[in-house]
């Protein structure tokens, strides 16, 4: 359903990708839990290996319910082609591989989730990567942070903690003058929110985990990339645009053209990476989405009501949700988000640290985990859990100081929700 542009979100989350299984005449996607596949005859195995032949060698690479979700995800973002791993991490990482090697670079957001920061700022270090942070909304200094070595450009459309709203466009035109792929983590927002595509990114990354699954089960990740990036363009990109071994001298862009980085991403990413979604999580995650815009909607409505009760509270000092008309995104949020900003913000509890810890531990319908985009209402202070490993001043940066709690409304009576918050602040700021 990739070419029927004339269909809606609504059709498109429910059909995209899926057809009848030609062996049973299923409905629903099954859950193709094989290893391998058996081959036609000896041309056919090298003709799947050659990568001249789309087809199913091995669940590392390759999976029929996976394939399923990747074409889904791929259509509901407006890409070319999509390649689903094990976590929104892996995603990240996978998103990354194609475009670095030694001694490179990666521009990204101080306002971003605590553990990309620590995965940025150490982890890929180990493969010779490193990033440069900067406050995207100075936009001359991430012009500035741009050297001969950057590679990429990467933020979060709604961030994590804060739901701060990065303004696409603006960093689109300096990635763009640049020749670098921009990068954006639509996890927060999803697609029935913000398309990242349509604002001048290059790819996108998903934790799946969260809003597109949409019911805590299972976790994953996704890439998608929009098919329009000229990776032959210069010099920067030898993966993708220069002969590559592996497969006797083949260029990926030349060979699969707006294909290219998605046959990449598969061939080379999850065959020696090995970050391999599973059929399973494929099949809790294809179900999710199917109700994705009926959730997202009550989402953005509840976090709406929650958070304009929570700004007049004389015990909150401060909420950052972008959809509120006080906010300094707000103006932002209407033309990257049009259909809402989410329901993914923090708050700044007056008592600080302590009281902070007492609020999330006296809620009863709010759930204190690491996880954000259940149906479920979830809460958390960062500084004392996924940002916990960052200094006080990269806390602050990233909109997770010892004052903040982040809070993801879900989709139970909003009413309920504020009663609840209301006696755990009574409780925490007694």
């Amino acid at each position: 359903m990739t070419d029927t542009p004339k269909y809606g979100f609504d059709t498109l989350q429910i059909h995209a990708g899926a057809r009848p299984d030609p062996a049973t005449g299923a409905r629903q996607t099954p859950i193709y839990q094989t290893t391998a596949y058996v081959f036609r005859d000896a041309d056919h195995a090298a003709a799947l290996f050659n990568l001249q032949e789309v087809g199913y060698i091995y669940s590392r690479l390759t999976n029929p319910t996976v394939a399923v979700l990747q074409e889904r995800i791929a259509t509901l973002e407006g890409g070319a082609g999509a390649v689903c791993c094990s976590s929104g991490h892996a995603a990240q990482i996978m998103a990354l591989f194609p475009l670095m090697g030694p001694g490179l670079n990666v521009v990204a957001s101080t306002r971003a989730y605590g553990g990309t920061i620590t995965q940025f700022s150490q982890t890929i270090k180990r493969f010779g990567w490193s990033a440069k942070f900067v406050d995207f909304d100075d936009e001359s200094a991430v012009a500035a942070a741009i050297d001969e070595n950057t590679r990429a450009i990467f933020c979060e459309s709604i961030a994590n903690p804060g739901g701060y709203v990065t303004d696409l466009d603006a960093i689109a035109k300096i990635a763009d003058a640049a020749q670098l792929p921009l990068i954006v983590d639509n996890t927060a927002a999803t697609p029935y929110l913000c398309q990242p595509f349509q604002h001048g990114a290059a790819l996108v990354v998903h934790s799946t985990t969260k809003y597109l699954t949409g019911n805590g089960t299972v976790t994953g990740g996704a890439v998608v990339d929009s098919g329009t990036f000229d990776w032959s363009a210069t010099d920067k990109f030898p993966s993708l645009s220069k002969p590559e071994p592996a497969y006797h001298g083949l260029k990926f862009h030349e060979t699969f053209g707006p294909l290219a980085y998605t046959f990449h991403g598969i061939a080379i990413g999850l065959r020696d990476l090995g970050m391999t979604m599973n059929p399973q999580a494929a099949h809790y995650t294809l179900m999710g989405i199917e109700t994705l815009s009926l959730r997202m909607e009550r989402h953005v409505a509840n976090a709406k009501k929650i958070a304009s009760w929570l700004e007049t509270d004389p015990r909150i000092e401060k909420v950052t949700y972008a959809g509120l008309p006080s906010s300094p995104y707000a103006k932002r949020a209407m033309r990257i988000c049009p259909k809402g900003a989410g329901a993914l913000f923090t708050v700044a509890v007056k008592g600080g640290y302590d009281a902070c810890v007492k609020l999330v531990e006296n809620l009863n319908i709010f759930s204190h985990v690491a996880n954000l985009g259940d149906a479920r209402s979830l809460i958390l202070h960062p500084a004392s859990t996924t940002h916990r490993q960052l200094t006080e001043e990269q806390q602050e940066a990233a909109g997770a100081g010892p004052s903040v709690v982040r809070i993801s409304i879900g989709i139970e009576d909003a009413d309920d929700l504020i009663a609840d918050l209301d006696q755990a602040l009574t409780a925490a700021t007694a």
